[in-house]
């Protein structure tokens, strides 16, 4: 006798654009993992579809519109009935999580957290205003909540489940380590990339929408290029990313090679053909995806501690992590030009990609994992008094808030 397929509902803070961003690549390998183990998704979000969103007509995924503050989405809810619903960042679990928790009492609810948004923020301000960090923010109460009232979140990075444990206290029975799931590299891959001498120029790629990468350009525009390229005339660097507005565009400068290119068609390709990836990010969260696409491609990359954070384990980077502007500029330029330097930061970064994102490691496990907790959820419930607490109804303000406004919304 056959048995039905576990329905998952994924309730997405955006259609999902792998193209675009490191958080569209991570929810696609999410869905390919669910989908391999013979689940039947629905995917649905109140955001509207890009050109960019990715296209789901060649899987079994059934793509469903909602709206936000409605009526419409209990019953859809009532009628999908999925055992497990799984939100895409916090913001979405506070708008869509307490109908599911109405309708679907029993559906396991998940939250993948992309990364922790509170710490991002909380880097920022610290940049911004050269404050000491304040990780204790009105964002960090709202994803915590959010983390607490589910049965599960999904962390991309080892010192996020850290802060998470140390600092904000969180039971680690709620939290998963679930890295990018990333193809091993072979050696008939390693045979495939463009070699030194075949290679030129720096790259830089990243989502506009997302304020590190900006910021990333700025600095790179204002501190590191102006030097660079008087150390390395011949090169250009080229800067990638989809959605630049004008305050980016208006940064590209023919004399000084400092070329905005606009978005990259395929990411890979795009950072195949440089010899560095330079990145000296100064603020963000969670793992980026330019590193780990740069590592399948064999291109090295120098960055900063915050850059590099929760990516290599014990092992060494794929160029340079460095944090003085100085010193990052010396580094770019002894990779840019030592061929031997070079291929060994490529080889360092098929051995991060091998030992700490193969998805064989992973995958098997997690779902695992995630039904077994399915299979004993009243127990797992009632060792999180916090998230029963969080769930009741005298602290769902967000629910109030959200039925305020469908009201207001009939008049």
């Amino acid at each position: 006798m056959e048995t039905t397929a576990k329905k998952l509902l994924i309730i997405g803070f955006v259609w999902p654009e792998p193209t675009s961003s490191a958080a569209g690549t991570r929810m696609i390998q999410l869905i390919d993992l669910f989908l391999s183990k013979g689940y039947q998704i629905t995917f649905a979000s109140a955001a509207s579809k890009s050109d960019f969103s990715y296209d789901f007509s060649k899987t079994s995924v059934v793509e469903q519109q909602i709206k936000l503050n409605d009526q419409s989405f209990n019953l859809f809810l009532e009628e999908l009935n999925p055992e497990m619903v799984l939100f895409d960042r916090f913001m979405v679990e506070e708008q869509y999580g307490w109908r599911v928790q109405q309708e679907c009492p029993d559906a396991v609810r998940i939250l993948d957290t992309e990364d922790l948004h509170c710490l991002r923020s909380a880097r920022q301000q610290s940049d911004k205003k050269r404050q000491v960090l304040d990780l204790f923010s009105d964002t960090a109460k709202r994803e915590v909540a959010s983390i607490l009232r589910c049965d599960l979140s999904i962390m991309i990075s080892e010192v996020e489940m850290d802060i998470l444990k140390n600092q904000f206290k969180i039971d680690p029975s709620l939290i998963y380590y679930l890295p990018f799931l990333e193809k091993e590299i072979d050696l008939q891959v390693v045979e495939k990339w463009i070699p030194f001498e075949d290679r030129a120029d720096f790259v830089f790629i990243g989502n506009f929408l997302h304020e590190p990468n900006w910021n990333t350009v700025q600095v790179l525009k204002t501190k590191i290029w102006p030097i660079l390229r008087k150390r390395l005339p011949g090169a250009n660097l080229n800067i990638f990313g989809s959605y630049a507005s004008q305050k980016v565009l208006q940064l590209d400068n023919k004399n000084e090679k400092f070329l905005i290119k606009g978005r990259a068609l395929d990411a890979k390709e795009t950072i195949a053909k440089h010899r560095i990836l330079l990145a000296p990010i100064q603020f963000g969260a969670g793992v980026k995806g330019k590193f780990i696409d740069a590592m399948q491609v064999g291109t090295p990359s120098v960055t900063t501690s915050v850059g590099a954070e929760a990516m290599k384990g014990d092992l060494d980077w794929n160029g340079s992590i460095e944090d003085n502007l100085a010193l990052f500029i010396d580094e770019a330029v002894k990779l840019y030009q030592d061929k031997n330097a070079w291929q060994v930061a490529q080889q360092n970064g098929v051995k991060i990609i091998n030992q700490r994102y193969s998805a064989k490691y992973f995958t098997d496990q997690f779902i695992k994992d995630v039904e077994r907790l399915a299979s004993d959820l009243m127990a797992h419930r009632q060792n999180n008094f916090f998230g029963q607490l969080l769930n009741h109804h005298t602290a769902q303000s967000t629910k109030y808030m959200s039925l305020w406004i469908e009201e207001k919304n009939k008049r």
